[in-house]
């Protein structure tokens, strides 16, 4: 029993508490190195873990690499003639957060809920109240199955190019050269649609993308624009111990090259064996073309590591180690590291590119890498009256209403507690910046939050978080239960004390009994 006591300790790494028996150890995690759970899952059967690149093993700092992004965005849209006047504008963090949609028709950034009610409504830096906003959506909902026209922004690279939509449209509303119409602007002859502008702001994203221009920005200043994180070497190779790993990216060799060498060779200790940045990794797949890389996929083709160029033909031999692959799917890296789909864990950023495709096609396991994640529990933990008056509010109305039947002729009156809600759910919105929270508005939680919640497994900060648990731990998932069963009374339930919870789980791992049945009971 102590020896057991002493291995748990060790690989936990935590002190036991001063008014706690020495046989149970409580681990104490900040918040922001939590890892937080949708679904529940054992890492012990996990065989292959795989990580994106871009904001998953390779940050970027905020807010200066989404000032560069947005830089070099609006500098292609003067190039191609849009107007000087824009180049006063500077990227604000303040404004944007992911997961807003564009309206290609109306040129409104909204937020909006799973169902595509509408949380939040701007045009340019404008603020639409409520019935401005029914002016343009009657029942103040969208469409967003109605891809041609409505645009979700949902990844940090989306950021810059959600700020710049609205610096167009707060500059063409003010400027008198141009008459503004429902649907765009006019100039003389010169007609110019939101949709049209949309395009324009695609096309220059792609463009500094493709033309390599962020790229070069970014590698000229790797100190100013990526986090160096030490952990990262350590981490990987904690995890290359107890199971394979992949690396996935839709960047090119060439990127992929300086930013793993920043971020693994140069974090190696001084005096030590330098380890080549694939050395950590059992398979490196590039230019994946993520989320094509989750279905059809594209050829697989071998990279030339000297010269970054391609090798000529499809690649369908066995797995080499130490080979860059360009391209190719899913199916092809469970072929090549022998694995299935339920023995990966994918770590990365993209909540449509990364997660859920990984997820709906493939039956991957996921972990979804919210950097915001950082900010939002701050706000949470020094701002959590408002939402506790939120709830109180919700709960008083519930009451007024509780105990009415088809009978009751009485109409109430709560237009000050609406109003009251609006106050709070407002300044609760503005602790966390123009557009609010990525997760919530007032006590409603958006659509980022609500795929966040269907298609991640695991979720937190930062992958590098997976270094506070042990490779065997169990992720368990809180219960939910439906509104049809919280109406049901449910009595307290006389638990064992922390120190018989801790006797039983040492004793259950020494006695290391393995009824395969069960295991279904928890996600594998």
């Amino acid at each position: 029993m102590e020896e057991n006591t002493r291995i748990l300790k060790e690989r936990l790494k935590v002190d036991t508490g001063p008014n706690i028996s020495s046989d149970v150890t409580i681990l104490r995690r900040d918040y922001h190195q939590t890892v937080f759970v949708n679904r529940s899952l054992t890492l012990e059967n996990i065989k292959c873990y795989g990580f994106d690149m871009d904001y998953t093993m390779a940050m970027y700092k905020s807010p200066d690499y989404e000032g560069l992004g947005f830089e070099l965005i609006r500098d292609r849209l003067v190039s191609i003639g849009y107007p000087h006047e824009l180049l006063r504008y500077t990227y604000d963090p303040s404004f944007p957060t992911r997961g807003l949609v564009f309206d290609t028709t109306y040129g409104n950034l909204m937020k909006v809920d799973s169902n595509g009610n509408i949380l939040l409504c701007s045009h340019g830096f404008n603020f639409l109240k409520r019935e401005d906003i029914q002016d343009y959506y009657p029942n103040r909902f969208i469409q967003r199955d109605d891809t041609d026209r409505f645009y979700i922004l949902n990844t940090l690279f989306n950021l810059s190019e959600t700020y710049l939509y609205a610096c167009l449209v707060d500059f063409f509303t003010r400027c008198a050269r141009y008459t503004n119409l429902q649907n765009g602007y006019q100039h003389g002859d010169l007609f110019m649609s939101y949709r049209s502008m949309f395009q324009d702001v695609r096309d220059a994203m792609d463009f500094i993308h493709d033309s390599g221009s962020l790229k070069e920005r970014t590698i000229k200043n790797l100190e100013k624009y990526v986090v160096k994180e030490p952990s990262l070497p350590i981490l990987l190779s904690k995890v290359k111990e107890v199971a394979k790993v992949f690396l996935a990216t839709n960047s090119d060799y060439n990127y992929t090259e300086v930013i793993m060498k920043y971020l693994l060779e140069s974090n190696s200790k001084s005096g030590g064996t330098k380890k080549s940045w694939r050395s950590f990794f059992d398979l490196v797949v590039v230019d994946t073309r993520k989320p094509l890389f989750f279905a059809e996929g594209t050829v697989l083709r071998q990279v030339d590591t000297d010269t970054g160029k391609l090798r000529i033909g499809t690649y369908t031999g066995a797995l080499q180690h130490g080979t860059v692959y360009s391209g190719g799917s899913s199916d092809i890296v469970c072929d090549l590291l022998d694995v299935r789909g339920k023995d990966i864990l994918y770590v990365g950023d993209h909540i449509f590119g990364d997660i859920i495709k990984s997820k709906k096609r493939q039956g991957w396991k996921t972990f979804l890498v919210v950097p915001e994640l950082a900010k939002e529990l701050q706000v949470w933990q020094e701002k959590k009256h408002h939402f506790e008056e939120l709830k109180n509010l919700g709960v008083f109305l519930a009451e007024l209403y509780k105990h009415l039947d088809s009978d009751s002729l009485e109409c109430r009156d709560i237009s000050t507690i609406q109003n009251r809600i609006k106050v709070v759910t407002y300044r609760m919105d503005m602790c966390y910046g123009q557009m609010g929270s990525l997760l919530r508005s007032g006590s409603r939680q958006t659509l980022f939050a609500s795929q966040l919640m269907r298609y991640a497994d695991l979720y937190s900060s930062s992958c590098i978080n997976l270094l506070h648990y042990p490779f065997n731990y169990l992720f368990m998932a809180p219960p939910v239960l439906m509104p049809h069963e919280v109406s049901v009374d449910h009595h307290p339930v006389n638990l064992p004390s922390e120190l018989g919870v801790t006797n039983y789980i040492l004793s259950t791992n020494t006695a290391k009994t393995s009824d395969q049945d069960n295991t279904e009971v928890v996600d594998t």
